[in-house]
């Protein structure tokens, strides 16, 4: 399911959880001794979905919480933390450069900003609004989206184009960048087609792939094509700070898209700022993601699914099946559970409203036939309590 369907639908929600029983795994059902959920008078949910940034993201990792617990005790220098925690993720990610911003939206704005200024200190003091004719980012009509907000606050105008003629005739001296969709549905130019006219017209190509993980050779694989700049979400799967995103490639456009960005004083990102603790803690976040045990991860995504399954189908009609979201984006796998509506008088939205509106309340996805029931983003101790909230609304 692509990012601008959910928001659509608005059917399928995210948040949470992982899998594994390990040092990397969601804490267990922990306990304060202060309830702020009930002190400000909002309720906890549990996520049967996929991570949208409504529902806030994902679970931070243990590793990233200690990252954050570590670090807010003393003073840096947020220049050198930027620039030092940039060449470590750099070196993990295989690119030139890389820098940490407040999400990948951030990342689009802040890419865009060091394709137009370079760095130049008067460009970058001036924009959105530097003098002469507007400056122009190149997309597939195909690809337009909500997202692209953030590319065009940057003081451009997008250009649409279909197919790789369009794009070849649309560059001209006002072109700044081309602007790449990976989770679009419909591609009519194709990765390596957009990296190459962007390398023949000397114009660099930035491709958005907030959501595209797992599968974790995503991180890489778009560097490879030749991608001069990637961005990835660090609240969804990568499960760092909310706040938190990835901007890597190019080392001359990373320079430039940090002097676009705070701690420096008038940019057009100094209203983006990242704080020490979200840098440490996604330079926590993809450590720990890039060293865990994926296959094992994903078994045990597996296994959640046939868990609640197993008693599902306990229910006469019942019946589930396992499918695995072919991606880019939220390329994993959900439980879809369908039954006989002539013995059990419930429709999906139904099901949907009663765990939407129950205690403890549940998100969950799908339209008739099928309820979908997201198993990636659970607490290990959520499992057993959606399968027995769905098998008591359907029996109800």
């Amino acid at each position: 399911m692509k990012r601008r369907e959910v928001l659509k639908s608005l059917s399928v929600l995210p948040v949470a959880g992982s899998v594994l029983t390990t040092r990397s795994s969601w804490y267990d059902t922990p306990k304060f001794k202060r309830n702020l959920f009930e002190e400000i008078g909002v309720s906890p949910i549990i996520n049967a979905g996929v991570t949208m940034t409504f529902l806030s993201g994902s679970l931070m990792l243990p590793e990233v919480l200690e990252a954050i617990n570590g670090t807010c005790h003393d003073f840096v220098n947020m220049y050198e933390l930027q620039e030092k925690v940039g060449e470590k993720i750099a070196e993990m990610l295989h690119a030139e450069a890389a820098m940490v911003t407040s999400g990948a939206a951030c990342a689009l704005t802040l890419g865009t900003a060091a394709c137009i200024t370079g760095k130049d200190p008067d460009k970058i003091e001036l924009l959105p609004n530097l003098p002469g004719p507007k400056k122009e980012v190149i997309i597939q009509k195909t690809h337009r989206y909500p997202f692209d907000h953030a590319v065009r606050c940057a003081g451009v105008n997008l250009v649409e184009v279909n197919g790789p003629e369009e794009m070849e005739k649309a560059i001209n001296e006002n072109t700044v960048m081309a602007l790449f969709l990976n989770c679009a549905n419909e591609h009519s130019i194709s990765h390596e087609e957009f990296v190459a006219i962007g390398k023949r017209k000397n114009i660099p190509v930035f491709v958005d792939a907030a959501a595209d993980v797992p599968p974790v050779e995503n991180l890489f694989r778009f560097q490879k094509m030749g991608f001069d700049l990637v961005t990835f979400s660090g609240g969804k799967m990568i499960r760092g700070p909310q706040s938190a995103g990835l901007l890597f490639g190019r080392k001359d456009l990373i320079e430039a898209a940090r002097l676009n960005h705070s701690p420096h004083e008038s940019p057009i990102g100094r209203a983006m700022k990242v704080n020490k603790e979200e840098i440490f803690g996604m330079y926590a976040a993809l450590k720990a993601y890039l060293e865990r045990d994926h296959k094992k991860e994903w078994q045990e995504w597996l296994n959640r699914a046939e868990r609640i399954k197993s008693v599902l189908e306990t229910v006469p009609s019942v019946k589930g099946s396992v499918k695995v979201n072919p991606g880019p984006a939220n390329a994993f796998p959900s439980l879809q559970v369908e039954w006989d509506k002539t013995k059990l008088n419930k429709s999906v939205k139904e099901v949907l409203q009663a765990l939407a509106e129950g205690t403890p309340k549940i998100v969950a996805g799908g339209r008739d036939p099928h309820l979908s029931i997201g198993v990636v983003l659970l607490r290990p101790d959520q499992v057993d309590v959606v399968a027995n909230r769905v098998k008591e609304i359907l029996t109800s």
